[in-house]
């Protein structure tokens, strides 16, 4: 091989290794992005048609209660499973890096649902909260005759057997954030505090906390749309029930898409969803991006 050659060659070949990932993300995700876009202009119903109606779709979506009772599911679902496991999270954090007993193994069960994919930690909770076999079963097994758990049966309930599960399979990954935050700060900065006669916990919350501000709201950022897109544990753990109290926008997405021949109207939630999950994401990475140009 001559000289040119292969220094063309070496000038070429990261793009050439990151190619077929980048095809694949063109093609199935702003492929598809675009595809359902264009779906949700159109009256499509059990097949695609490209018979193009305007807003007509959106229209319809804003109209529809069973649409807004997902997102006031949502509103009730969010704010618990965001907020939660951050401030379990931390807790965790704080308390582990107190080098106490047990340390690994504390650590092991926190961060052992992780290890579960949601179909499988839905399956296990739907098991659990079941009635006739879990929690309720076993309490009054005990001697607990007035014993009530049924919350996944419950309308007012189901929602928050949902978050239940959110938030225990969440914490350990906002838990060893946090860890690693904590453990990258300079022992210098709490032994200067210490010095100045503050104690452990105004340490962690006038000094430490504020330092792991980017772990928080990177933590957050990832939450957020994760708690948007809850899709697969509504399937395994309520399907959606009892009637839609606990319907969230990915699973109606879904029911309109797939089950109900609305496809123009599944693809027009599909796009408001979207569109929620970039207002989330992209004013952070805006500012990201302006302060490290700012750096």
């Amino acid at each position: 091989m001559s000289a040119s050659s292969r220094l063309l060659l070496d000038k070429w070949l990261p793009q050439l290794a990151v190619s077929p990932a980048l095809v694949v993300s063109l093609v199935f995700f702003y492929g598809l992005t675009i595809w359902v876009g264009a779906v949700s202009f159109t009256d499509s119903e059990g097949v695609v048609t490209w018979n193009w109606v305007g807003w007509e779709q959106y229209i319809r979506l804003f109209a529809d209660d069973s649409w807004w009772r997902s997102l006031w599911n949502l509103a009730r679902y969010l704010p618990l499973v965001v907020g939660l496991p951050l401030i379990l999270g931390c807790l965790l954090a704080m308390l582990l890096d107190q080098k106490v007993r047990f340390e690994n193994g504390i650590r092991t069960a926190v961060l052992y649902p992780l290890a579960l994919s949601w179909i499988v930690a839905g399956t296990i909770w739907r098991w659990l909260l079941t009635p006739d076999t879990g929690i309720e079963k076993w309490l009054i097994g005990a001697g607990f005759e007035g014993a009530v758990f049924d919350w996944i049966v419950q309308p007012r309930m189901s929602i928050y057997a949902l978050v239940i599960v959110a938030v225990w399979a969440s914490t350990g990954f906002v838990m060893s954030m946090f860890i690693a935050g904590l453990r990258s700060i300079d022992d210098s900065v709490i032994k200067a505090a210490m010095i100045d006669g503050a104690s452990k916990p105004r340490i962690y919350l006038r000094v430490l906390l504020p330092t792991l501000r980017p772990t928080i709201f990177s933590a957050a950022l990832i939450l957020l749309p994760a708690a948007l897109r809850t899709f697969d544990l509504v399937v395994v753990l309520t399907q959606g029930g009892p009637g839609q109290s606990s319907v969230l926008p990915a699973f109606y997405v879904f029911d309109r898409f797939f089950r109900r021949d609305q496809m123009g109207l599944g693809a027009a939630s599909a796009m408001v969803l979207l569109m929620t999950c970039a207002m989330v994401a992209v004013p952070y990475i805006l500012g990201e991006l302006k302060k490290h140009r700012h750096d």
